[in-house]
């Protein structure tokens, strides 16, 4: 393979920018900055671009099999790589739900044909399949993952003595969806009892309460406590969640981890009004004070990944009245311009926002040479814009359902050049070819 040289590009990588070329061969980033000549090599000008680690999205649901009338992996994951995501680490609510190392290994041949990224999948717990979750192999599974409230789909845990097995006995990362189905059900039924059939998509933060959010967190954090499991609390919606959360540890030391989503960093409940159904998702976008007390947990250390949370529904779906429409909202292509647009406001430096959609899942997952620019590691980057604008429409989105809730805004920062395991897949709208393979982890 002759390889591919990014010339003059200013690279962010390990909290610091530099500035220079970067050489890619076999796959493997060879020489990271200074001065680089090789005419065999093909050339990206990164004159004005700069160079990021590929993001990796730790929660994506990309519906295959089962719900491919809302999206595949090869459609979710070709959307993935136009926002310069190059892995993701996708659920397992599919139908049927991958609640066996057997259905997970039907997801993982799916991807092996069609992924156009880097893919992992979790596996689904139930209230009786402990003895699938202590035969998961470690080193090639990302995780287990726990509904401790009711999505989509149904994969709910509500025995304690389920989940306590699993705290137990768990071989690998527990990643838990944290929402009391107490709390749900009593605001629910006092909602139909005030609206009836009619219930307006602004409840939805009052049915699913950040007290609801709260509770099933912390009660995550003592079961890991407990048992000494390692927990990975998904989507951090709530201020009053950031309280469990420490931030006097690095990273690498953590047994207790957790994410924050673009959707609850970029709207609020304001935005119901005239978003509606379209950014109703679980656990519910809330208050502007919750909204800034996730970014202040971010940027303090006590939130650890960017992330998306992908859950396509189609847009018929969401037009359906509050209570039949489905939870979770398209965004993996436009997570990364979100956080630069954000970059550009002066709310996250460029190093933060790669250490925490890059770095930090290589790191809380353990990933095997990846999420980092250095010599011997495998090349998945993503060149970006940070000063051009776009404004963001429907027909310029590559997810099968054909929307997003971001229609209309104007965001300042876009992805030029996406390369995936040394192949440049992606460059200014046009796609070249898949070259996704299955995410390794350095565990024992």
């Amino acid at each position: 393979m002759a390889g591919i040289i990014i010339k003059n590009t200013k690279i962010v990588n390990e909290n610091i920018i530099i500035e220079g070329d970067l050489l890619i061969r076999d796959g493997r980033i060879e020489k990271v900055g200074g001065i680089i000549s090789n005419t065999n090599a093909q050339e990206i000008d990164g004159t004005g671009l700069h160079t990021l680690p590929g993001i990796i999205d730790d929660q994506v649901h990309f519906r295959e099999p089962g719900l491919t009338h809302k999206a595949t992996i090869e459609s979710e994951s070709k959307a993935a790589i136009a926002g310069g995501v190059t892995s993701f680490m996708e659920m397992p609510n599919t139908i049927p739900a991958a609640v066996t190392n057997d259905l997970l290994e039907d997801k993982y041949n799916i991807a092996n044909q069609s992924s156009w990224a880097n893919y992992s999948f979790f596996l689904g717990v139930s209230n009786s399949n402990l003895d699938e979750v202590k035969k998961v192999n470690v080193k090639n599974v990302c995780g287990v993952k726990i509904f401790m409230g009711s999505s989509t789909g149904n994969l709910l845990v509500d025995k304690v003595e389920a989940l306590e097995g699993v705290f137990r006995e768990s071989p690998t990362l527990i990643a838990t969806h944290c929402e009391d189905e107490a709390t749900i059900k009593s605001n629910f039924e006092l909602a139909v009892e005030k609206f009836g059939n009619d219930i307006p998509p602004a409840w939805h933060p009052v049915i699913r309460n950040a007290e609801g959010c709260y509770l099933s967190s912390s009660f995550a954090v003592s079961l890991a406590k407990k048992f000494d499991a390692r927990l990975h609390i998904l989507h951090i919606s709530s201020g009053i969640e950031t309280e469990l959360f420490d931030n006097t540890k690095i990273l690498s030391e953590k047994r207790i981890t957790s994410e924050a989503c673009v959707h609850h960093l970029y709207f609020n409940d304001t935005f119901y009004k005239t978003k509606g159904n379209l950014i109703k998702c679980n656990p519910a976008i809330k208050s502007e004070n919750d909204r800034l007390a996730v970014w202040d947990a971010l940027l303090s250390d006590k939130i650890d990944i960017i992330a998306t949370d992908h859950a396509p529904h189609t847009w018929n779906e969401k037009q359906l009245p509050y209570a039949k429409a489905p939870s979770g909202l398209p965004l993996v292509q436009h997570s990364l311009p979100i956080m630069l647009n954000f970059y550009n406001q002066g709310k996250i430096s460029l190093e933060t926002l790669v250490r925490k959609m890059s770095h930090a899942p290589a790191v809380c997952f353990k990933i095997k040479d990846r999420g980092f620019i250095r010599e011997g590691y495998h090349a998945d980057l993503v060149l970006v814009n940070t000063q051009r604008e776009q404004m963001i429409n429907n027909s310029q989105t590559h997810y099968k359902c054909g929307w997003t809730p971001l229609a209309g805004d104007i965001l300042k920062g876009t992805v030029e050049h996406t390369i995936i395991n040394g192949l440049h897949v992606y460059e200014k709208g046009i796609f070249r070819r898949a070259n996704g393979a299955r995410l390794q982890f350095d565990r024992i």
